[in-house]
């Protein structure tokens, strides 16, 4: 993959409340120890990531900023693969204790099964 297409760009992240809001309300849901993810079909032609990391789970600016940070740069590895969906990604209070590998590993495991729930509700 060319590195001009494994950036994230602005159009790459959910920015208003409002397509937050639409994700929540009708979402696949992937979930494990550490993470939970919620997609969303959208009427664009690629994914987009929107990140719910809260203070209750991880206290330290510096846990949430490596855990957004980790979560991104995996999104950006796997955007060309993923549908045109919205993912709202949230952290359980494990997760501020996770090596990054595991973050990673999580992560992946998620992308594929969304990307196979997606699918199916896409053509459903």
């Amino acid at each position: 993959m060319a590195e001009k297409e494994a950036c994230f760009k602005r159009h790459a992240r959910l920015l208003t409340a409002a397509d937050f809001s639409r994700v929540f309300k009708d979402a696949q849901r992937s979930s494990d120890r550490l993470l939970t993810i919620l997609a969303a079909n959208n009427n664009l032609e690629h994914p987009r990531l929107g990140l719910a990391i809260s203070k209750k789970n991880a206290k330290r600016a510096v846990d949430r900023n490596r855990i957004k940070r980790i979560i991104r740069e995996s999104f950006r590895l796997h955007q060309a693969d993923l549908p045109a969906a919205d993912f709202v990604v949230m952290a359980k209070p494990v997760t501020k204790q996770a090596s990054n590998s595991e973050i990673f590993k999580s992560l992946e495991i998620h992308w594929n099964r969304l990307r196979k729930l997606c699918e199916k509700s896409s053509s459903a």
